[in-house]
């Protein structure tokens, strides 16, 4: 067992008491306070908005697990699987979940490279010199109290013997606050430093979301080539020497009529296609003229009554 020391644990028990009375009578006004400099309160305001924010930065990484797009992906996949892969919808679907568990994958590389290059740089800070920082000026406010304490007892001294012990005590305290100050103030300094190691981190950290919405994009666009080259062919009709895609719904345009502002088109069609028999030996029929106008269903019907390949349109 160690020796006990009884004066030293005297002495810091004092000095403790001391120091609570000293915070007490501040609080209540009675007691004056060491103010620090202004170039002091400073770098000490930067060091704690360093801190704060560096841990609401470090907050924000994510946890390791499946991201909500790949999650997504592997239900579309198995979406698509119950649907049918040789079937249009299914293959899609399966395309695109395989497309968005390639953005997963790519968003938790993305993550682990973020906390490589620039969170646990912001981690060892904090873990670090700003708990060296956050120390040292908890020495500094106990050796600024034992200062504060030591003006009051020369102040309130009644002997002369009682005055000299005062001030050779104060003169003690003020030598312990001023060099635990400067150390301080050295640390404090040493933020700027570290704000610049900060910033080459921050530049890493951009680098690779660059990259990895490069690879996002990339992924993308290889899907939609995909879609767009299985995408079945619309149906199409031959109107006044122009293609009307039918898929889009009436009023069926050209687009020539979309860019000159038409709102109605006049489609000739042939007897035959509108059901009527082919009689010998009598004359033409005129054909027969409906105006296509916003709502009109001619069309959808004539194409889903009438075999493509048997009409004909003028």
């Amino acid at each position: 067992m160690p020796d006990f020391d009884m004066k030293k644990f005297v002495k810091d028990a004092g000095s403790t008491l001391s120091r609570v009375v000293q915070l007490t009578e501040e609080k209540l006004g009675t007691s004056e306070k060491t103010e620090m400099d202004a170039h002091f309160e400073h770098l000490t305001e930067r060091s704690e908005c360093t801190r704060t924010w560096t841990e609401k930065i470090i907050e924000k990484q994510k946890s390791k697990r499946l991201s909500n797009l790949e999650y997504l992906g592997l239900d579309m996949i198995e979406g698509g699987g119950e649907f049918g892969q040789d079937g249009p919808y299914g293959s899609a679907l399966i395309k695109v979940g395989q497309a968005e568990q390639k953005l997963g994958s790519n968003e938790r590389d993305f993550i682990g490279s973020a906390g490589m290059c620039f969170i646990q740089p912001l981690k060892k800070f904090l873990e670090g010199e700003m708990k060296t920082i956050t120390k040292e000026k908890g020495i500094l406010e106990s050796k600024r109290l034992d200062l504060d304490a030591c003006k009051n007892r020369v102040r309130k001294a009644r002997s002369m013997l009682g005055q000299q012990t005062a001030e050779r005590d104060l003169r003690v305290a003020q030598s312990e606050f001023d060099r635990q100050a400067e150390i301080t103030k050295l640390l404090l300094e040493g933020i700027s430093t570290t704000q610049a190691t900060h910033l080459r981190h921050l530049h890493a950290f951009v680098e690779s979301q660059v990259r990895y919405y490069g690879q996002c994009n990339k992924i993308m666009n290889d899907l939609q080539r995909e879609l767009a080259s299985s995408r079945p062919t619309a149906p199409r009709l031959r109107v006044n020497s122009e293609d009307v895609d039918l898929t889009r719904g009436p009023p069926y345009l050209s687009s020539s009529q979309e860019e000159n502002g038409s709102g109605q088109q006049t489609i000739t069609l042939h007897p035959a296609a509108h059901g009527a028999p082919r009689v010998a030996r009598k004359p033409k029929m005129p054909p027969a003229a409906y105006p296509v106008v916003a709502g009109d269903t001619v069309i959808a019907e004539l194409v889903a009554n009438s075999d493509p390949n048997d009409i004909s349109v003028l």
